[in-house]
């Protein structure tokens, strides 16, 4: 049994305990509990203090009926996919490669899961869209007409949501996965052709038994991306 982090009582812990939880318990998020946090994080900065994030929570009966719709689309194989952009650069060369496989492998040898089943691997990546069991998969998105800097800015609310989670003790992932059948989901939300899926974020309670949620996520040294200059 591993150790379960419990809630952070420091920046500096809730960063060190904060990784991308893919297994949940059925415990419920208090609904009043989250919406403090989203408040919290409207404290976010952002350029020009145009605060470009724009969220909608979805829970319970209407959660589920997106993880239905979306997983109609997967049934239709490539045909199904409707991605809003290209998450990754392709190609994508070494050293980013090299950590996006890194870890890749590392969480399908927590999962006991060899490189060639491919059926095993693809149930795997199928998970992202239930939220992987989380009860709550909150959607952050903006106008189309958004720029690189307010994607930014979208992206540090995320991590302050992520942190004052780790502070109330609960877990989340982000999920740039939804993004690949971004006009379902945007209908599903009732959203326009001009808003566009950034990223989901599952959040719950992490399941600390399971191994996806216990093997190491290494990091860059220092020495890779920092340099100093005097």
């Amino acid at each position: 049994m591993s150790h379960n982090p419990g809630p952070s009582t420091s920046v500096s812990e809730a960063i060190a305990t904060r990784r991308s939880i893919r297994a949940y318990t059925d415990r419920p998020v208090d609904p009043a509990l989250l919406r403090a946090i989203l408040e919290k994080a409207q404290r976010s900065p952002s350029g020009g203090n145009v605060q470009p994030w724009m969220v909608s929570v979805v829970t319970g009966a209407s959660l589920a009926a997106l993880i239905a719709k979306v997983g109609e689309r997967q049934a239709m194989g490539i045909m199904g996919l409707q991605p809003e952009y290209q998450i990754y650069p392709e190609p994508l060369a070494d050293p980013w490669m090299a950590r996006r496989y890194g870890v890749a492998h590392a969480m399908y040898a927590a999962l006991g899961i060899a490189r060639e089943d491919r059926d095993a691997r693809a149930k795997a990546m199928a998970a992202n869209f239930t939220g992987f069991g989380a009860p709550v998969v909150l959607f952050v998105h903006c106008p189309k007409f958004m720029g690189p800097p307010q994607w930014a800015d979208m992206g540090i609310w995320l991590q302050s949501v992520m942190l004052l989670l780790r502070e109330a003790g609960l877990d989340s992932c982000p999920q740039e996965a939804w993004s690949v059948y971004g006009k379902t989901v945007r209908d599903h939300l009732g959203l326009d052709d001009e808003q566009i899926i950034y990223s989901g974020l599952a959040i719950g309670w992490r399941d600390t038994d399971a191994p996806v949620n216990n093997f190491p996520v290494d990091r860059a040294p220092l020495n890779e991306v920092v340099s100093w200059h005097e």
